[in-house]
């Protein structure tokens, strides 16, 4: 009988080892600036994860909104990493007002039978990338763009499209304003070069320059990237892919504007850009720069999301140009065991 509760429920050694494993996966999350702004405290079958208070963008994201929302996107890998090694994930999403830096708590539950959509968004977990340029002129099918929105919706957000083309062009042109007036501020540009470190660096954070191009063809509409390499030409060196295009216009928009919110569009966008990969090697591009400004934020929430809170701006698409890469720091770094009497 005890051998037949072992092979069922796994012994601790095994939960141990799937726990560790889901932490691994749920690193390679997108976070803003690659600040990975996250730790996990682990103890027998439960996770904890809490947000890294000392890598919130002061500048960009004084509220700690793009943290949360970077956050939901490593909960959500972290629950769909768990379903995929076969056993059941139970989060409870800010379980403890008086500690607000607690985002989330996952009971890692009993086995499960194979969940193949899990698997194959697991699968993704490692190829999905960020894309910081422009992408081939290939269509995306329909049912696929109606999986996408579904995906969103599963965790309360709206995946909004910008189809018509004077609402593509506002949006670009709000991005480039909002870039404008950040390399303006003395904050923001230092905060930029605090996360962008030069080449040749060994941190493993942030953003480096094999992650991003030294050259974006312009697209149009055109929406321009961060000024990761601040004048010094810096970047991955690559060829200009024929007729470039923008790609597919998208915002993650959510009904309310709070902490649960924030973390339930990181799980939405993560949930979206796994499946994206997982079907059609999509990446997304990111472009929230006029999210960080509160006046050009509301006028997107009023003007193109029908009054929905814009928390994710993107462009989705087949990557053109090279194969950028990222980095995390090691799993020992950002896991803590706790231990409770």
């Amino acid at each position: 009988m005890e051998a037949t509760r072992s092979r069922r429920y796994g012994t601790g050694d095994d939960v141990a080892a799937e726990v560790r494993q889901a932490v691994r996966a749920a690193v390679w999350a997108p976070s803003v600036h690659n600040t990975q702004p996250w730790t996990f405290g682990v103890h027998g079958s439960r996770i904890t994860l809490r947000a890294d208070a000392d890598r919130r963008l002061e500048a960009a994201d004084p509220d700690g909104r793009e943290m949360l929302i970077s956050c939901g996107a490593a909960l959500f890998t972290l629950r769909v990493a768990l379903r995929a090694l076969g056993r059941e994930a139970h989060p409870r999403v800010l379980p403890d007002p008086d500690r607000p830096h607690l985002l989330a708590d996952v009971h890692v539950g009993a086995p499960i039978p194979v969940d193949e959509h899990a698997q194959r968004l697991y699968a993704a977990v490692r190829y999905r990338r960020t894309h910081r340029g422009a992408f081939k002129p290939t269509g995306i099918r329909p049912s696929l763009l109606n999986a996408l929105r579904l995906e969103a919706e599963h965790e309360g957000a709206r995946l909004i499209q910008a189809v018509e083309g004077h609402t593509q062009q506002a949006l670009a042109g709000l991005t480039q304003a909002a870039e404008h007036l950040q390399r303006m501020d003395p904050a923001h540009a230092a905060e930029t070069a605090r996360w962008a470190p030069a080449p040749g660096s060994t941190r493993s954070d942030g953003v480096h320059q094999s992650a991003y191009p030294g050259w974006t063809p312009p697209t149009d509409p055109h929406f321009p990237g961060r000024d990761f390499a601040r004048g010094h030409g810096w970047g991955t060196v690559s060829d200009e892919p024929a007729d470039p295009s923008t790609g597919l216009v998208m915002i993650i928009a959510t009904p309310g504007d709070t902490p649960l919110d924030w973390i339930g569009s990181g799980q939405a966008l993560q949930r979206m850009l796994l499946r994206a990969a997982a079907e059609e090697a999509l990446a997304a591009a990111f472009h929230t720069q006029a999210l960080e400004i509160p006046e050009l934020r509301e006028l997107i929430r009023t003007r193109f999301t029908n009054g929905h809170y814009p928390q994710v701006l993107l462009r989705l698409g087949i990557p053109a140009g090279p194969d950028l890469t990222t980095i995390r720091r090691p799993v020992n770094e950002v896991i803590v065991e706790e231990h409770h009497s």
